[in-house]
């Protein structure tokens, strides 16, 4: 007998092994039809798969908003794209075809590259195959066959995946039409399951997996969605991503450059570093009020003591190195072995703890060129970083108290859509399972004695412990990953910190390991594009422009400049002889909240003209009146900088 516990908690019973499609049949025509996948303790099979042991189950059906039914739904629609290039351009090797956020890609190896006009026959054949409702069939192969198979159609790529899958691991392979690929799945019943919300969206380069030793690549993407609702809706947004494009803002607010002679790290103008600068100081004010200590330490350190963390082993590949009188250096990739030689200068007591030790650190990860992304995606980077150490006791209470200041650091800025991800061991990782069940455990605990809602993210610790993700939503839906607390049980016994307990014996504090803008880098890219360049008041690099109307109200000008540089605010002068309607114009494509237009009248009077960026609206204010608004209003956003400078 095969029982099988639905969601509403009713079982069904079974003599033998039964699949997803008989169980949702036996449910009903309706579901039958709707169903796509089955979710078997959690995880997502066929519904083709037989399910022979007793277990929790679901029906994953179009309707479900669930990133299961996307990421299906791309899968699907990725094994439709490669079908529809081997059907047009058969001489084409297919390699790997992932999920991707958004969408899908497939990698093509093909001497002849593809045109715009390719992806437009292409996307109408695979709108064919999804008309011909192919069911995907999964059939388990012998390795031998498999790699047998797929040599003997000449794709070399695939046969070169299986000989390097481990021993023991099934070799899966799917069928649609007379189409075949290897692929673990988990698949819908058939290519008409799609539906027609997809597009093809660009063609790229990219290296075989992901070395630039390798051959190079054509790489298709694609977006697929439940329907041509979803994709219209998607399609939008990205025409408002690109107005709010950090890159191109950065250009026109003069905040940031790059070049190809230091690829991947910013050149910060003026501007864009004065916002770098209050973004630094606010959280440094509130981290101060926090009852943390901050510290500096070296960019650069010897191999050894990468090695002793294992940072060398799991993330060497990614660390800039350098050689000098027989010794290996590394630029630091990451602040915590250095946090740690700090507490151990001196020996600990219980009664030191919790130490919270933060650090704005700049650190270097090698990121390939392609991966590079403006603000987004640095090699140089700068982390609002820092480590709690604490005793095991003491993992709750920090985790709660860590978690409101992040929250209400984000509110601050804009951003109350904040959800949290917990990520667990991911494969490569360092210390025993019974380290990573008491890590695992410990921030579980804390995360429910936080009253945090936690979506489980398999796999996606850091190798030394499990890790809660703070992901914001953005003003146009967009969600950005920036905040994190690990738990580490694990770098404090490979560097040999220490502590004496309440009863003398010598004891290793656990380490929190907490971000909570992340990259200050990749932060101000997402405030930018957040805002579209409009900045609050409390942010903007240049808070009020200050341009005359007539040459002979200079004078008046320059003092009211004056008055607001006393009053804390961040004015420019502009005494430029220029119309009125140009200065205008340009100090509000600089993105400058508030513009002071000053004339004759005004001067005569001790007035100013105040005019909103993005309001054709102006009010005349006496001069007085203007400077406590706009310092009041500057106050509010940046009341814990105000409280700092204080």
């Amino acid at each position: 007998m095969v029982a099988l516990t639905l969601p509403d908690g009713k079982v069904r019973s079974y003599p033998g092994p039964v699949t997803g499609a008989e169980l949702a049949k036996d449910i009903g025509p309706g579901l039958a039809k709707a169903a796509m996948a089955i979710r078997v303790n959690g995880k997502v099979w066929d519904l083709t798969r037989p399910i022979e042991l007793d277990a929790t189950v679901s029906i994953v059906t179009r309707k479900d908003d669930d990133a299961t039914v996307y990421d299906i739904i791309r899968h699907d629609t990725a094994h439709i794209l490669a079908e529809a290039v081997k059907e047009l351009y058969p001489e084409t090797q297919v390699t790997i075809g992932p999920n991707v956020e958004d969408g899908f890609y497939y990698d093509f190896a093909r001497k002849t590259p593809f045109t715009p006009e390719d992806l437009a026959r292409i996307e109408e054949r695979m709108r064919e195959i999804v008309k011909r409702n192919e069911p995907l069939v999964r059939e388990v192969w012998d390795r031998q066959k498999a790699v047998s198979f797929f040599e003997g159609l000449g794709e070399k790529y695939k046969a070169e995946i299986i000989n390097a899958f481990p021993p023991n691991e099934e070799v899966s392979v799917y069928k649609q039409g007379t189409f075949i690929d290897l692929c673990r799945g988990p698949h819908g019943p058939t290519t008409g399951h799609v539906g027609t919300g997809f597009k093809l969206m660009k063609i790229a380069g990219a290296y075989w997996r992901g070395d630039s030793k390798n051959e190079m690549l054509q790489r298709v993407y694609g977006t697929a969605w439940r329907d041509e609702k979803e994709l219209a809706a998607y399609l939008t947004r990205l025409e408002e991503a690109e107005k709010r494009d950090h890159r191109r803002l950065g250009r026109e607010m003069d905040l940031f450059h790059f070049q190809e002679e230091a690829a991947g790290m910013p050149f910060w103008h003026a501007k864009g570093w004065t916002l770098y600068r209050v973004l630094e100081d606010y959280i440094r004010a509130r981290l101060k009020k926090a009852n943390y200590i901050e510290v500096h330490t070296p960019q650069l350190i010897d191999r050894s003591l990468w090695e002793q963390s294992g940072h060398w082993e799991k993330f060497g590949q990614n660390m800039y190195t350098t050689e000098s009188e027989d010794r290996t250096w590394a630029l630091k990739p990451m602040n915590c072995p250095a946090h740690i030689q700090i507490y151990k200068q001196g020996l600990k007591s219980y009664r030191d703890l919790p130490l919270r030790m933060a650090e704005f650190g700049c650190c270097h990860r090698f990121e390939p060129s392609g991966a590079l992304h403006g603000l987004m995606r640095v090699c140089a980077f700068t982390q609002d970083d820092a480590h709690i150490f604490c005793t095991e006791a003491q993992i709750t209470p920090e985790t709660k108290a860590f978690c409101e200041l992040l929250l209400d650091v984000y509110k601050d800025f804009g951003f109350t859509d904040v959800r949290v991800k917990f990520s667990d061991r991911p494969k490569v990782r360092a210390g025993s399972d019974e380290t990573w069940d008491r890590a695992e455990s410990a921030l579980r605990d804390a995360a429910k004695e936080a009253g945090l809602e936690v979506q489980l993210n398999p796999g996606e610790g850091a190798f030394y412990g499990p890790k809660l993700e703070f992901v914001l939503r953005d003003a146009i839906g967009r969600d950005w990953q920036c905040g994190t607390l690990q738990v580490d049980f694990v770098l404090p016994e490979r560097l040999g910190a220490q502590f004496v307990d309440e009863d003398g014996t010598r004891k290793r504090p656990v380490m929190l390991h907490r971000a909570i803008l992340g990259s200050l880098e990749r932060f101000t890219g997402v405030l930018i594009e957040h805002y579209a360049g409009r900045l609050p008041l409390w942010l903007a690099p240049v808070q009020v422009s200050v341009v005359t109307i007539t040459q002979d109200s200079d004078a008046y000008a320059t003092e009211v400049n004056e008055l607001l540089k006393a009053a804390g605010l961040r004015p420019v002068l502009d005494l430029a002889n220029d119309k009125i309607n140009y200065k205008i114009r340009e100090h509000s494509l600089a993105k400058v909240p508030v513009i002071l237009a000053i004339g004759k009248r005004e001067a005569e009077q001790r007035t100013v003209s105040v005019r909103r960026l993005g309001s054709e609206r102006q009010e005349v204010l006496a001069l007085d009146e203007a400077l406590t608004r706009l310092r009041h209003e500057a106050q509010v956003g940046g009341q814990h900088l105000q409280a700092a400078a204080e």
